[in-house]
């Protein structure tokens, strides 16, 4: 590609995202003082070329995923943070009380805020994680949450009913053995401890031993088998895009950020750099881009992601995530 044919295609990928209107040569002859016959060439080469398609309402031209693959790769110069844009994730990553779920939890509002597209994070829990302790809370009636915190910032809860013949205070007593005798196991190791070494010690101390034996059980086990989640910030932001305003599409592409099997296929490599994948090659959907990077933070390892259009503006993406990969290296020191 020529110089100028790299300038040209430049201008209309970034004039298209700001404006989501096909570029026409007038705008391109004023920028690059040429005339109208050769920049209508430029672009027609462009267009062989596969970098440029042309629109079916009007004579101008949109970017190609060729071409948006191309400017990512070889034009675009990722933009920096402003100050307060920085600050807000300072905060977040400077809160050592924060448990890891809440700071990127958190993370994910920032990053929907700033580019206003849709975050996302997959996380894989590190597998040298220790109890560090278990929590019961009682809820209305016969409803109850066991909370389960590692020494590595994880928590995860799930919520049981109980039936009216079982004492709260022997599921919080209950409770109160294991944490006596479990903290600082691996989470690996919980379950055939509580058959072999707790099952035993409340069975003489609790009446309905067995019932809220598997409440504990059943919340261990769950936390050993969910070490895969996602959480999806800013669903209805992507709504907010010009592309997505035709019904049929919003009901097509919403049901997407719901479905973990799809959003599995967004953590597809173990590159550790930022990845841009657009339209087709994102395997979430055809009419989007997606930009990821993953992470190791705290000793849960990940994937955060970025899902929007494919007149995204890639700068700003990759600068932020460039941002935040900083400062989850600096947070796993």
């Amino acid at each position: 590609m020529e110089e100028r044919q790299k300038n040209i295609l430049k201008e209309i990928v970034e004039c298209y995202i700001k404006e989501a209107k096909p570029i026409g040569s007038k705008h391109l002859c004023t920028k690059f003082n040429c005339s109208s016959a050769t920049i209508r060439n430029e672009m027609a080469q462009l267009e062989k070329m596969g970098y440029l398609e042309k629109n079916h309402i009007s004579s101008g031209r949109i970017p190609s995923e060729a071409g948006y693959k191309y400017y990512v790769e070889n034009l675009m110069h990722p933009k920096e943070l402003t100050g307060e844009d920085v600050l807000k994730l300072q905060r977040i990553f400077a809160n050592n009380e924060l448990a890891i779920s809440d700071a990127i939890e958190e993370c994910l509002e920032i990053i929907s805020d700033i580019t206003n597209y849709t975050s996302i994070s997959l996380g894989n829990s590190s597998s040298d994680n220790h109890l560090q302790q278990i929590s019961i809370i009682p809820l209305e009636a016969n409803e109850l949450v066991a909370l389960v915190c590692t020494d590595k910032g994880i928590v995860k809860n799930k919520q049981f009913s109980i039936p009216q013949n079982i004492s709260m205070q022997e599921v919080v007593k209950t409770s109160q053995i294991i944490n006596k005798m479990l903290i600082g196991t691996p989470i690996s190791e919980i379950s055939e401890r509580l058959e072999f070494e707790i099952k035993p010690i409340i069975s003489k101390q609790i009446k309905q031993y067995e019932t809220i034996y598997d409440i504990f059980y059943n919340a261990f086990n769950d936390f050993v088998e969910s070490r895969e989640s996602f959480h999806v910030v800013g669903k209805s932001k992507i709504l907010e895009q010009p592309e997505y305003n035709d019904t049929n599409e919003m009901k097509r592409l919403i049901p997407k950020f719901d479905d973990l099997d799809t959003i599995r296929k967004i953590k597809k490599d173990d590159n550790q750099n930022i990845s841009v994948y657009i339209g087709k090659e994102t395997e979430f959907d055809d009419n989007v881009t997606v930009i990821k990077t993953n992470y190791s933070f705290k000793g849960e390892e990940g994937t955060i992601a970025i899902v929007g259009p494919k007149r995204m503006e890639y700068d700003k993406v990759v600068g932020l995530l460039n941002t935040i990969n900083k400062y989850l290296e600096g947070s796993d020191k």
